[in-house]
């Protein structure tokens, strides 16, 4: 699906569906997937079909979509901060 369906843009916050918390951003805008940087994982490739919605500067996406990879990154994404 060509990226061009939504507005997204670099430095874009991504959530996964049904999580208030942050698991990274939008490093790169592709013509037909995003590049996302989650904290203490990496650089993940985000298909169309994988975005649940974008809005207000957020990129939603389906956990039941993405690869369990970034499922597994996006339970570690904040364990360097300190509480």
């Amino acid at each position: 699906m060509p990226m061009t369906k939504f507005q997204v843009t670099v430095g874009d916050h991504v959530f996964l569906l049904g999580n208030d918390e942050e698991i990274g951003a939008v490093r790169v805008v592709h013509k037909d997937h995003l590049t996302i940087y989650v904290e203490n994982a990496g650089d993940f490739e985000i298909h169309g079909e994988q975005i649940q919605s974008v809005h207000d500067g957020k990129v939603v996406l389906d956990p039941a979509k993405v690869e369990p990879g970034l499922i597994e990154a996006a339970k570690h994404a904040h364990d360097s901060e300190s509480r």
